[in-house]
Order: structure tokens, then C-alpha cells, then sequence
């Protein structure tokens, strides 16, 4: 396994000084050499909106999306207007073993997931489909996604009921058949059966950690691409998991 951790200037050792992160940082010696690659960034896409979509007058719902690491993943939806929140976690697997050092082992079945609350009166399930495929990774990459390799990593819809789940295999036919990534989609979707928030170091890490390398070098240029390609749904100011009413 290679995992997208790699080292910290000083600073950033006293402030995230926790085993977990810690754990982190050693797994990550192996993926600084590959940060300058070709494939260290997935490349976004204009990709056209989902001709299935909901219709719901809710004022709130969720939606649980993975997409390789889950700092780069969080940190787009955190942009998006209408997300009301947008937590870093684990789903697929138990809630026993739901900590980033098993789960990093890739022997646990999670994969690391962001949950997505959302208000459907401004931004639908369809919308967050189109940025999830268009800027926050790549679906063609099975079980890795740039430097990051390991089921852990892999593409995957959580679906919280069975019109998102309808909805999300709709889109992906409408992808393939248009072939709009030159490969085939390899997004899984199955039902949800439980998320499990990530650490705190974890949380906010884009926002919080903007010239990191990984970041800067992974996660920035997708922050960038949905300001790009959907400026009507881009907000500047992140909606932040420290300033939520509650991390869910």
C-alpha cells in the first residue's frame, strides 16, 4: 500500500502531534517521490448534469461519496453552495475497526468517505453526482486514486436510500455511454450501512493545511477546477466541520 502522507515542516508536528497522525506521516515516506507524477492529480471535466435526478422538498439530506483520500474529497463538497456540512470518515466496513491506522491497512473493507449534508432546495443529489465525477476524483482508477493505492482508496457510492442509488446508476450508464472518460467507469455503489467519522486531525485538513504538499500538489488544483466549471455552485468560504453545529 502507498498512502498520500508524507512529512511535516516543524509546526505542523506540534500541532498535529497525535499517534494517528504520527502513523500517517511514516506511511507516507514512500508517496513523496510520487507526489510529481503524472498521475498525482486526477484531471477534472466538464461532464454534462445527470438526465435522472430528485426531486425533493427535504430540507436536509445526505449523501456519502468515496473518492480516494478523503482530505481532497472534503474539501470540494466543502465548496459547494447548499452543503451544510461535509465530514471526513469510514464506510464499508465496521465500526470497531474504523480507525485511520486499520483502516490504512486496507484489510478492514472501508474506504475513506466523506458524508455530505445538504439542503436538496438549493443543490440536488443529481449536482453533487456531476461535481463528484467531474473535479473530486477519478472514477476510472479501480482501488487507487493518483499516488494513493489500496481498496481504502477505491471509487464508491454509499447510497442512503434506493432513489440515490437509482439515480447514481443512471448516471453512470448516461457516462459510459457517452464515453466521457475514455474507460470504463468503475464507481461502485452500494447501500450505506453506517459511516464513522474520521479522527480530528483529519477534519478541515485542506482548508487548515493548504501548502502541505499533497495538498497543494492533489487537492488545491480540484478546489480550483470547481470554481472553473461550476461557478454558480461554488461558494468561497468552505463550510467548516469545526464550525458546524455538530459533527454528526
Amino acid at each position: 500500500m502507498i498512502s498520500r502522507r508524507n512529512e511535516l515542516g516543524a509546526s505542523h508536528f506540534q500541532r498535529f502531534a497525535r499517534p494517528g497522525f504520527f502513523f500517517a506521516i511514516l506511511l507516507g515516506l514512500g508517496a513523496t517521490l510520487r507526489l510529481s507524477s503524472p498521475i498525482a492529480a486526477e484531471q477534472p471535466r466538464a461532464l454534462p448534469a445527470p438526465l435522472v435526478d430528485e426531486q425533493s422538498s427535504a430540507e436536509s439530506e445526505v449523501a456519502i461519496f468515496a473518492g480516494g483520500c478523503f482530505w481532497g474529497v472534503q474539501g470540494v463538497f466543502q465548496h459547494v453552495k447548499g452543503v451544510t456540512n461535509a465530514l471526513s470518515g469510514y464506510s464499508g466496513g465496521e465500526k470497531g475497526t474504523a480507525q485511520y491506522e486499520t483502516v490504512s491497512s486496507g484489510s478492514t473493507g472501508h474506504a475513506e468517505s466523506v458524508k455530505v449534508t445538504y439542503d436538496p432546495r438549493q443543490v440536488s443529489y443529481g449536482r453533487l453526482l456531476q461535481i463528484y465525477f467531474s473535479v473530486a476524483h477519478d472514477p476510472t482508477e479501480l482501488n487507487r486514486q493518483g499516488p494513493d493505492t489500496g481498496t481504502q482508496y477505491r471509487s464508491e457510492i454509499f447510497a442512503a436510500n434506493a432513489d440515490q442509488a437509482k439515480i447514481a446508476k443512471s448516471y453512470i450508464a448516461q457516462l459510459d455511454k457517452a464515453n466521457a472518460f475514455g474507460a470504463p467507469i468503475v464507481t461502485k455503489i452500494e447501500a450505506l450501512r453506517g459511516f464513522y467519522a474520521a479522527e480530528g486531525y483529519h477534519q478541515d485538513f485542506l482548508t487548515l493545511n493548504p501548502t502541505y504538499p499533497y495538498i497543494a500538489i492533489n487537492d488545491v488544483p480540484k478546489v480550483e477546477a470547481l470554481k472553473r466549471l461550476f461557478p454558480d455552485s461554488y461558494r468561497a468560504d468552505p463550510v467548516l466541520v469545526s464550525m458546524a453545529k455538530t459533527t454528526e
